[in-house]
């Protein structure tokens, strides 16, 4: 059912989108997650040109909706479960702020974490999780 589907798409060069992916990958206990990435087919269907063009931010499709930047991140580790539902007091934040801390770690990304030649292939394990 589309409606209850919890796709994140990322940024599939991007080495600090990779590292959180491969991180949800070992917390998400309950295979609630999918991952696509915003230069693949999935994301084109199913996102705006604007969103799967816009690089510099993780879209969570969660239940019918798009969120985008911290509101996304937020609600992917609620969404994780156990402890990691606590990180969402960081709610109590205005997005504007949430936000702009995210957009300072999205623009310096590639400096710091690095820049990948082609998206993450995912492992013989792992690929029930991907959509293309």
């Amino acid at each position: 059912m589309k409606n209850s589907e919890h796709i994140v798409f990322f940024d599939g060069v991007c080495g600090l989108c990779n590292t959180t992916v491969d991180f949800l990958i070992r917390k998400d206990k309950n295979r609630i997650l999918k991952y696509a990435p915003l230069q693949g087919i999935t994301a084109k269907e199913r996102l705006s040109e604007a969103q799967y063009q816009d690089l510099d931010s993780i879209v969570y499709l969660r239940n019918g909706s798009l969120n985008r930047k911290s509101t996304a991140v937020l609600l992917i580790l609620f969404d994780l479960g156990g402890a990691w539902k606590l990180i969402s007091i960081l709610f109590i934040f205005p997005r504007f702020i949430r936000d702009g801390v995210y957009s300072i770690v999205a623009k310096y990304r590639y400096k710091w974490f690095g820049k990948k030649e082609t998206c993450r292939l995912p492992s013989p394990e792992e690929r029930s999780s991907f959509l293309d």
